[in-house]
């Protein structure tokens, strides 16, 4: 039976634990919203980026961009997951991992036909286990202040993978942050553009009467747009991924303070009744002692 003082001890580190476990849900929810202003603000600029496409496709010569219609064949995949650097994320490492692997099969790419880059240290593991082998890893930023250096290095490794390897196709795996503490896998194909989504933009009724001009060469123009278009991409990626690793942070340390909770509940019970015998014992000496020395005095 546990004694008083190691019931004590118990219960003073279960309430230290608490403690930390209430600070780091502070942290993720503080983290999530951090991540989701970021991606409120990338909107804008996505819509700047759109507009200036917009304009630009209304103006190309007939020859400077063709929307063939036809979907090329992948013949080299190249892929993005996004995971953490950080434990105490649930499942997030794995559930990307697999809806990665599951998607990539789907696309029927041969494992030897894909070029993966692993964008959080912990994700490493969980996708050599599927047998993919991983060309490059990166480390997560730990703020929105470090998404921009990332999304420009990630942006000169696509380069490299392009004209060194030849890769045209290349997908993005994240997780999508939806609300509270709940996300979703999520797949993007970031290159090459979407020809439908070109045509549409080129489509569309500009919102005055009166529409922008410009005077630099359109094939500049268009290709430095593009590029907007990839960072934004890429850094809406980025953000959604960290929000939804804060929110699986979020949902684990719920599920930890209710089994704290629960543990606390338990030790006092236990408490209790042990002072509770304590108690009763020291009585019972007591009144043992009193009728000793009663019984003596006779």
């Amino acid at each position: 039976m546990q004694t008083i003082e190691s019931l004590k001890r118990k219960i003073k580190s279960a309430t230290d634990l608490q403690s930390v476990v209430r600070t780091m849900k502070a942290l993720a929810a503080v983290s999530i919203r951090q991540y989701q202003r970021a991606v409120e603000s990338l909107a804008v600029y996505n819509r700047t980026v759109e507009s200036g496409l917009q304009i630009a496709l209304k103006n190309r010569e007939k020859n400077a961009f063709l929307f063939s219609g036809k979907v090329p064949q992948i013949r080299h995949l190249g892929a993005i997951i996004f995971g953490s650097d950080q434990g105490l994320c649930g499942q997030l490492n794995a559930q990307i991992v697999s809806f990665a692997v599951e998607k990539m099969d789907e696309l029927g790419i041969d494992r030897k036909d894909r070029t993966v880059m692993a964008v959080g240290m912990r994700l490493t593991d969980y996708i050599e286990d599927t047998g993919q082998p991983i060309i490059e890893s990166l480390t997560t930023p730990g703020s929105t202040a470090g998404i921009t250096p990332m999304v420009q290095e990630i942006m000169m490794i696509l380069e490299q993978w392009r004209f060194n390897l030849q890769i045209d196709h290349v997908y993005l795996f994240y997780s999508e942050y939806l609300t509270g503490a709940s996300y979703r896998p999520f797949m993007l194909p970031l290159l090459p553009v979407d020809q439908t989504w070109l045509a549409n933009l080129e489509r569309q009724k500009w919102e005055s009467r009166t529409l922008p001009i410009f005077t630099m060469d359109w094939d500049a123009l268009f290709s430095a747009l593009i590029r907007e278009y990839l960072f934004v991409s890429l850094y809406r990626a980025f953000a959604e991924s960290l929000a939804s690793e804060n929110a699986s942070r979020l949902a684990a340390m719920q599920n930890a303070e209710k089994n704290i909770e629960e543990r606390l509940t338990e030790l006092q019970g236990q408490f209790h009744r042990q002072r509770q015998m304590t108690i009763t014992e020291e009585l019972l000496d007591i009144l043992a002692g009193f009728e000793a020395l009663a019984a003596s005095g006779d």
